[in-house]
């Protein structure tokens, strides 16, 4: 019985017809499909100024980290078939990767594998690294300060003896050097994301504070971080939602 069940749910999805920046199941699927079609599909659009790409770029970094592989499997399809370029699709989920963690970004790549082999997409793709185990801290220090600003110095100072390793080498090698420093999207881009990824785990408020900061001091707009809440609702939920908006309230209102 539970078999069967995957099957139906399985059928339901790959029945799916394509629609928007994110996907639209069929009119007779179930009544769930309907309000989520309804809501991504013919009212998200009529709200946004982002671009369809960014759309959907949106909505997959929010279901990698949500670990959602059906829903995930058919935006990455739609977004190949809407000429997204591959790499741009796989460096979005390598963003994730510092910020909600390994576990769900390789499931998540797993996803993209699939359904670049399935369009036919020459894989493995090309290389993004920039850096190198002897740079990698000092090139993601030099990205952290560029939006974070001098307060950088100030937090690595005050860090205490036995967390310099967490809060110094990992935070600024991992998550700057091994992901910011990337080709294939821009720092804006980057930015956007990271806040977009920290919005979707929900519980980060702090975080996603700072990354709202980010996000203004890299050029990148009040209206876009709420575009990006707007793609996000329903899918994330709008407790969530609604706490993000706080930290975006809170700091643009400065």
């Amino acid at each position: 019985m539970k078999k069967l069940s995957q099957l139906m749910a399985a059928a339901f999805l790959t029945a799916a017809v394509m629609c928007g920046g994110t996907v639209m199941a069929q009119n007779n699927d179930t009544e769930l499909y309907q309000i989520l079609n309804r809501v991504t599909t013919k009212e998200t659009p009529n709200y946004v100024s982002l671009s369809p790409k960014m759309q959907s770029l949106v909505t997959i970094a929010t279901l990698s980290t949500l670990g959602d592989e059906d829903l995930l499997s058919l935006n990455i399809a739609k977004a190949l078939k809407d000429g997204v370029a591959p790499v741009e699709i796989r460096e979005t989920i390598y963003q994730g990767m510092a910020y909600v963690g390994m576990s769900y970004i390789t499931r998540a790549e797993k996803v993209f594998m699939q359904e670049c082999e399935k369009a036919g997409v020459a894989l493995p793709l090309p290389s993004t690294t920039t850096v190198n185990d002897d740079n990698r801290f000092n090139e993601g220090l030099k990205v952290q300060k560029g939006i974070f600003g001098s307060g950088i110095d100030a937090m690595h100072k005050a860090a205490k003896e036995d967390e310099k390793h967490l809060s110094i080498d990992l935070l600024t090698g991992f998550c700057f050097g091994d992901t910011y420093t990337r080709t294939g999207l821009t720092l804006k881009e980057r930015e956007f994301l990271t806040f977009v990824y920290i919005c979707a785990l929900g519980g980060c408020e702090p975080q996603v504070k700072a990354h709202v900061a980010g996000n203004i001091s890299v050029g990148n707009t009040r209206q876009m971080l709420i575009d990006a809440l707007v793609v996000m609702v329903p899918y994330i939920g709008f407790p969530k939602t609604l706490n993000a908006f706080g930290m975006v309230n809170e700091v643009t209102a400065k």
